[in-house]
């Protein structure tokens, strides 16, 4: 099984929606708070300075933020990644 680590802030809109959306597809995930300065250094240096949450990662391959894992869902990528 894949493994998905989200980047996400608890106010965050997006955040809470790519957490819905996973969740109702079955993708098991681990969050990491970006409110918590230290991983938001971690999630800065591994995205390149992105701030935007929630940024996303499968099986450690940067995907991008939620539009982007949508974007690659209707392409019928995500799910040969989720299956790796």
């Amino acid at each position: 099984m894949a493994e998905v680590v989200l980047y996400t802030k608890s106010y965050c809109p997006y955040s809470k929606e790519c957490k819905k959306w996973l969740d109702e597809k079955g993708v098991a995930y681990y969050e990491k708070s970006a409110e918590d300065e230290n991983l938001k250094i971690e999630m800065e240096s591994k995205t390149g300075g992105r701030t935007d949450t929630p940024q996303i990662f499968v099986n450690g391959h940067y995907i991008g933020n939620f539009d982007d894992l949508k974007a690659l869902d209707q392409q019928g990528e995500l799910e040969e990644m989720l299956k790796k």
